[in-house]
């Protein structure tokens, strides 16, 4: 039973990863092409704590046994700096626990909180002995009275755990012990005694934190209601069993005046309740089950704020991510009024935990205080009655969910794990507002996306770290229109958009980017934020993607096209650039669209090559986007690119006298007709300007001659010719296959080709591990002179899941010729992919006309010697 469920998931699985809705980022900026400002020290790592100041306009950044002050205009700029490392003494006692000395052995900063004005509250790891200190910003130095950062700081410097500072009091979520193995949610206060929650699997089971952040809900005066904590963690599910550990992601809530009970529960959390955090596609039953982070849109009033979350499967071969939205007042609902779950008293086959169907004590258990209670004299948690503590003790758990905002995820990526997540509230040129949604991967990219009527459209993919590597943290700050991004390796601040990268407003709309819009009158795509507020009608935005709002252009007439001139049997590569990785290319010759099906055309993202130009390739190329806006319901056609493509034919040389050149069908006949005193320097010349006629570039080695002579001078000359007439022999032209081993990755499908030169019987097969291929493989056959035919085979394969051996064998009448090579199966490689096809028919292309270069020139040197 248990094994046909699995199945059932498995392929669960495998449905979703396939079939699922998967949005695509529009446009890809490289890290490379964007002017971004980074910042990082020789020998100081892990980054990743970040704080920003609007008071100070500075960025603090907690790295490895140091902090930075840098400016948060330009990260570039250190204003400030102090050192945190760790004594001989406490390195040693870490080593003799088991940890490495270069690695965990040392001070990881991982909390900066604000406390005033005038100092931070800093924590390290420090050695697996957690410390905290004071900051001074005055003169940016540590106090040098550490504290104990047991429960407000991990031992662990990879331990996730998370921390918040309300009104000088820090609120955390970390492991209290060495191990790891005692999860606490704790408030850390210079007025009152420590308060945590109690230590039992059913409050937490082994979590993993994320974010913890303040709702200010006291400022409801009418309902005396205090502010509240919350909580975003994932850990293992109690109420369910499965066949491994089951995640669940979880939203936790306790009261900032919770002061702990009189009798039970002392020193702990009257207030702490938890509830199933789901983000799901309810169509597929899929559930994404780990929440990565989370940012909390704020608004003036509580009841407006949002949540945002990032979320995966913890089955991670599923490949898939999702950003999940709610609404604050439906996280209120649950804690106010859901139902509480019980341990089961009877052993069911999977529930732990079902619904307690009892009597509710009054006041509800884990209810901040309101006024309602004061009026029955309960103004602090003190005064809380005991079955109240004891029912929330033995009940943390509340039933329902928090469901997110439609039912589903915002967005839906495919191959792509996020990691964190900002979002900022923008009004658009329209007048409304949208949410714009900054995610960031664990390969260092960054999506931004837009809400626009309920669905979100990537606008683009950027990848703001140099080295593939998770972004760890990021933060956002709307008064200096900025991303900042901490990694491992450093910190990069990027512009929270990219107007002016967008050359065309058909680009500039197509975006649908709420910080950009069109100026007419620059003819430029500029930043709303920017632009003069009193000439609004100068500029053009739609955030629904209606291109048709663009003035209109005059397309590329032919005089614009580019002429591109290619000698026969070489190739040739026509560039065209597409901005969208949403549109469509269609390339057109001479009025007819081409395929991959086409003769000796590769149809790249880049351009197009084609392969052994021949004269009926001549002629005009154009290349077509054509990009669906699915907001606006209409589809947007531009030229992109147009070519003229024509033959650099050699001139014919001059007729000499006497000398007559007839061709019938493919056989060439030379005849002399010469007075009776003709020297025989006169018929070895007229031979040599006869082989001459053959085109240069696509050399004829088989072509006879007629012509004869009795002369001894004619009769050498005429030996090359016998040699040609000979039985033409097989032969595999280079790059051979294990030339092209470097093109075959890991995981990724990949193309072998190869290239023969034989007689008209010539063919090509495949083999792999030793046996021939059961589907039919394409050939591609150019005359070459009389005799001989030049073969092209190429075999596309999927992933490489094991090490191969392929063969391209040759076969002809007069014999065989074999290329081989062993693939060996490597993980690891970053490279960009898309290209990769590509690249290796330039290579191999450029080789091959090396090769015909070469027998152009050992050609003509046969032409010299024969007229000599």
């Amino acid at each position: 039973m248990g094994f046909g469920v699995l199945g059932v998931f498995l392929g669960l699985l495998l449905e979703v990863s396939t079939h699922g809705p998967h949005a695509v980022p529009r446009t890809s900026w490289r890290h490379q092409d964007l002017e971004l400002m980074e910042f990082s020290e020789p020998g100081i790592f892990n980054y990743s704590t970040l704080l920003l100041s609007d008071k100070r306009d500075a960025l603090y950044v907690g790295a490895r046994e140091a902090i930075f002050e840098l400016s948060k205009k330009n990260v570039t700029v250190r204003n400030n700096k102090v050192q945190w490392t760790v004594a001989e003494n406490p390195m040693l006692m870490c080593t003799l626990k088991g940890k490495s000395k270069e690695r965990d052995c040392l001070n990881y900063i991982r909390v900066l909180q604000v406390v005033d004005d005038e100092r931070l509250y800093v924590c390290g790891t420090h050695a697996f002995q957690p410390q905290c200190d004071y900051l001074n910003l005055a003169d940016f130095s540590l106090h040098g009275r550490p504290e104990d950062g047991r429960g407000k700081c991990s031992f662990d410097p990879s331990q996730s755990f998370t921390t918040v500072m309300v009104d000088g009091e820090l609120y955390s979520g970390t492991a209290y012990n060495f191990l790891g193995s005692e999860p606490i949610i704790s408030r850390y206060s210079p007025y009152q005694s420590l308060l945590r929650t109690e230590y039992s699997t059913s409050w937490l089971n082994e979590p993993s934190f994320v974010f913890a952040d303040v709702i200010r809900e006291g400022r409801n005066q009418a309902y005396g209601e205090d502010d509240k904590i919350y909580y975003f963690f994932t850990e293992v599910s109690v109420e369910y069993e499965f066949f491994g550990k089951l995640l669940i992601p979880r939203v936790a809530r306790v009261c900032k005046g919770d002061l702990g009970g009189q009798r039970t529960l002392q020193k702990k959390w009257t207030s702490f309740l938890k509830a199933k955090l789901v983000c799901s596609m309810p169509e597929l039953n899929f559930v994404f089950n780990v929440v990565h982070d989370v940012f909390i849109l704020k608004e003036s009033d509580w009841r407006d704020t949002v949540i945002y979350g990032v979320f995966t499967s913890q089955w991670g071969n599923v490949g898939l991510s999702a950003v999940c939205a709610y609404n604050m007042t439906a996280v209120e609902d649950v804690f106010s009024k859901g139902k509480y779950m019980q341990k089961a008293t009877v052993e069911q086959s999977h529930t732990k935990w079902v619904r307690y169907n009892g009597i509710t004590p009054s006041p509800r258990p884990g209810a901040c205080i309101n006024n309602l209670m004061r009026q029955q004299n309960i103004s602090s948690s003190l005064h809380l009655p005991d079955k109240t503590l004891q029912f929330v003790k033995d009940h943390p758990l509340l039933e329902d969910p928090v469901l997110p905002i439609g039912n589903g995820p915002r967005l839906i990526t495919k191959d792509v794990n996020y990691t964190q997540i900002v979002v900022e509230r923008v009004q658009a040129l329209d007048g409304n507002i949208y949410d714009v949604i900054f995610t960031g991967t664990d390969k260092g990219v960054l999506h931004k996306s837009v809400v626009f009527e309920g669905d979100v459209h990537i606008v683009e993919e950027i990848q703001l770290l140099k080295n593939s590597e998770p972004i760890k943290n990021l933060l956002l700050s709307s008064e200096t229109r900025s991303l900042y991004a901490g990694s491992d390796s450093g910190v990069v601040q990027s512009p929270t958009a990219f107007c002016g990268r967008y050359s065309s407003c058909d680009d500039c709309v197509l975006a649908r980017d709420p910080y950009c819009a069109w100026n007419r009158h620059t003819a430029a795509c500029v930043s709303i934020f920017d632009a003069p507020r009193q000439q609004p009608r100068n500029l053009i935005q739609s955030l629904n993607g209606d291109a048709d709002k663009c003035p209109s252009v005059s397309r590329l007439s032919l005089k614009d096209y580019r002429h591109v001139r290619v000698k026969p049997g070489s190739s040739v590569e026509l560039p065209c650039l597409v901005p969208s990785n949403l549109a469509q290319v269609n390339w057109k010759s001479n009025g007819s669209v081409l395929t991959e099906a086409s003769r000796f055309h590769l149809i790249g993202e880049n351009g197009l090559l084609i392969y052994s130009v021949a004269p009926e390739d001549q002629g005009h190329y154009e290349c077509w986007s054509v990009e669906w806006a699915p907001a606006a319901g209409k589809n947007f056609t531009r030229l992109l690119a147009g070519y003229i493509l024509t033959l650099d034919l050699p001139p014919r040389p001059p007729q000499q006298g006497g000398h007559v050149t007839t061709t019938l069908g493919s056989q060439e006949t030379s005849s002399t007709h010469a007075a009776e005193a003709s020297s025989p320097v006169d018929t070895s010349s007229s031979l040599s300007s006869s082989g001459s006629s053959t085109p240069s570039a696509l050399p004829s080695s088989s072509s006879s001659s007629s012509s004869s002579t009795s002369t001894s001078s004619s009769s050498s000359s005429a030996k090359p010719h016998s040699v040609e007439a000979r039985e033409a022999e097989v032969r595999l032209l280079p790059p051979l296959l294990k030339d092209q081993a470097w093109g075959v990755h890991a995981q990724e499908a990949f193309l072998l080709f190869c290239l023969a030169l034989g007689p008209s019987d010539v063919h090509i097969h495949w083999l792999i591990n030793g046996h021939t291929l059961d589907t039919p493989i394409m050939e591609y056959r150019l005359p070459v002179g009389q005799r001989e035919v030049l073969v092209s085979s190429w075999l596309r394969e999927g992933p490489l899941i094991k090490d191969a051996r392929y063969h391209c064998v040759a076969e002809a009448s007069t014999g065989n010729d074999i290329s081989e090579v062993d693939l060996h199966l490597t993980i690891g490689d970053e490279e960009s992919i898309p290209s990769r096809d590509l690249n290796q028919w330039r290579g191999a292309l450029t080789e091959h006309e090396q090769l015909l270069k070469r027998w152009e020139k050992a050609w003509e040197s046969c032409d010299g010697h024969r007229a000599l």
